[in-house]
């Protein structure tokens, strides 16, 4: 058995350093291929050899592999068509539908192990406190990156969603959330801290959304993927697995940098955006931001463009989000060549 165990934790690190190699082979676009294949390998060695632990355990049960190989099957078959058929202007939304899934196992994971191994029992700080913030960070991204999925596909509606009283009742969420904390350490017995948690994560992760337009919603994908990453190494700590520690670290820091690039690019501040101040207008954020933009938009036609286009001397065309939306690559390209 100790051979074992030392096997897996070579598998294991081998499977971390897959993961590290990867990611840093993303950042250049013709090796990002190869880094998102070693990153699946690394994966891949990571679950086979949990496999093998399970199978040299030799407690799971019939139905047990039944559930397990369901649900590997279903994942598998999911992603793979998805991936295959989703066209690259909806990758976005998939992204933020797989910060979903990712999220919402990563609070399932919490919730099974304190109700089946810590209830009753008195909880230590070291694993209350990832159990608490794997189940708070897990529900606040499934919920939040849901909403995000919407707006994004189109489900959902675009422009910001308030009203009266949401501030009022993300307060009473954290709010909610800190009584629960405290709850769960002092009453491990009780099973309402961990409803009550549990509960005012997934409201807060809607309300955190919803106000938000769709515009933003590329931001909010990659603040959620921190989150999700957040969620699944605390979830490492919770069950004492180095693999979901070393991959949640990896993906909560580089959704952190994205995300602090991509605030520092629209001339937002993280803090803003944590609080859900952007994108409504309203806010601090926006109000900040726009000082100095004209409320007023001047509407033009075509001709008029074109006009202009064809005195002009030098023309910069920046592509971004929206454009990507509109597919509409092959009419800018015909309009350099024209111009």
């Amino acid at each position: 058995m100790s051979m074992l165990k030392t096997l897996a934790s070579l598998i294991y690190l081998l499977s971390a350093v897959c993961y590290v190699v990867g990611v840093h082979m993303m950042r250049s676009p013709k090796t990002a291929r190869k880094g998102n294949m070693l990153s699946g390998l690394g994966m891949a060695m990571a679950v086979v050899m949990i496999l093998i632990e399970i199978i040299a355990d030799g407690k799971i049960t019939l139905i047990g592999w039944t559930v397990l190989f369901v649900g590997l099957l279903i994942g598998i078959l999911y992603g793979v068509i998805k991936a295959r058929k989703v066209p690259m202007t909806d990758v976005p939304q998939l992204v933020s539908l797989f910060n979903a899934v990712g999220g919402g196992a990563a609070a399932t994971i919490g919730i099974f192990d304190y109700t089946h191994e810590a209830l009753g029992t008195s909880l230590s700080l070291a694993f209350s406190i990832p159990v608490l913030l794997d189940i708070v960070i897990g529900g606040i991204t499934f919920s939040g990156s849901l909403i995000a999925t919407g707006k994004l596909s189109g489900h959902v509606p675009g422009k910001p969603i308030s009203f009266p009283g949401d501030k009022l009742i993300n307060g009473i969420a954290v709010l909610g959330i800190l009584v629960a904390a405290v709850w769960m350490i002092g009453f491990p017995s009780a099973y309402w801290p961990l409803v009550l948690a549990l509960l005012a994560s997934l409201i807060f992760g809607l309300l955190m959304t919803l106000p938000i337009g769709g515009a933003d919603m590329p931001v909010v994908v990659s603040l959620l993927n921190a989150f999700t990453g957040l969620a699944v190494a605390f979830a490492g700590f919770v069950i004492d697995n180095q693999v979901l520690i070393i991959a949640g670290a990896l993906v909560g820091a580089a959704g952190t940098i994205l995300t602090l690039q991509m605030a520092e690019a629209m001339n937002r501040s993280v803090a803003n955006i944590l609080a859900g101040g952007f994108g409504t207008g309203g806010s601090d954020a926006g109000s900040s931001a726009g000082a100095d933009v004209p409320t007023n938009i001047k509407k033009t036609t075509p001709d008029d463009v074109g006009m202009q286009l064809a005195y002009a001397h030098n023309v910069m065309i920046v592509p971004g989000y929206g454009l990507a939306a509109a597919q509409a690559q092959h009419e800018v390209a015909e309009l350099a060549k024209l111009l």
